[in-house]
């Protein structure tokens, strides 16, 4: 019998995080507007390097960079998997820089679905998809200008 319950020690322990992690940036690369995933990605591998479940490793140049020739990305540990973030000017002063990406070191698999895993990673970051719902509906709350034929009076 699965212990589906948020809040039981072992929602928070780092394999379990790093599973919900890798599911959410799996969804994420995807998806039609992954800017909450990513933020909720980030935020999670902070608070857990802050706490010590996780350690920046280096640096290592990105396999996409974006407006630039190279562009670097800060490696960071947790369990038995592996992520990128963008970097900080400390990371630069701070960090070895590993070189080029290893193709062959792969994530382990896992079967978390990305409901399950927004739950586990919004419940120990604190965070909520709420607020990035309430600013999508204020976009809808747009009126068009109306324009008056010339000649037409605007009283």
């Amino acid at each position: 019998m699965r212990n589906t319950s948020k809040n039981t020690p072992s929602s928070t322990s780092v394999n379990t995080l790093s599973q919900a992690i890798f599911t959410v940036n799996r969804h994420a690369k995807t998806a039609g507007n992954p800017k909450y995933l990513y933020s909720l990605k980030k935020r999670a591998l902070m608070k857990m390097i802050r706490e010590g479940k996780a350690k920046k490793v280096g640096l290592h140049f990105s396999k996409n960079p974006k407006f630039s020739q190279q562009q670097s990305d800060v490696l960071i540990e947790c369990g038995e998997y592996t992520f990128h973030i963008p970097p900080s000017k400390e990371d630069f002063k701070q960090l070895p820089h590993l070189g080029t990406l290893d193709q062959s070191l792969r994530n382990p698999r896992c079967k978390m679905g990305l409901q399950q895993a927004k739950g586990i990673l919004e419940g120990y970051t604190g965070m909520s998809d709420s607020d990035d719902k309430n600013k999508k509906l204020g976009k809808n709350n747009y009126q068009k200008p109306v324009f008056k034929k010339l000649g037409d009076s605007f009283f």
